[in-house]
């Protein structure tokens, strides 16, 4: 199987409340609308939030991960917007930073700070 391009998908109780949820208060650029449907850049996939087929809370366990420069600075802006973290933030055993948010329908939302001596910032290649 060869994979050209992929993305996850959305489809919330409420389709205008969860677009304005990622598009003003997480501030996620718009990559394309559709009828329906709005599509967003997030890092280097696409979340799509879909007003079509079955909506409802996402399936239990699922989460989106996305990777902020300092998580301090992002909780802080989304407190701004009235957002409060489900869990604050915290250095875990894996030594990544994280915060948990959750989307209007109750999908949860890892926000991640890699800290710079972390292996998924170092360069492993032979020095």
């Amino acid at each position: 199987m060869q994979v050209l391009s992929s993305r996850v998908l959305v489809r919330p109780a409420d389709a205008e409340k969860s677009t304005a949820f990622y598009r003003d208060v997480l501030g996620l650029a718009v990559y394309r609308t559709y009828p329906g449907g709005t599509v967003f850049f997030l890092g280097q996939g696409f979340l799509e939030i879909a007003a079509h087929g079955e909506a409802g809370v996402q399936g239990e366990g699922l989460a989106l991960w996305m990777q902020v420069r300092d998580l301090a600075e992002a909780v802080a802006e989304l407190a701004t917007h009235g957002v409060t973290p489900d869990r604050e933030p915290r250095l875990e055993p894996w030594g990544l930073r994280e915060a948990w948010i959750s989307d209007p329908d109750g999908l949860r939302i890892v926000l991640v700070e890699i800290p710079a001596d972390h292996p998924l910032r170092t360069d492993v290649r032979a020095q």
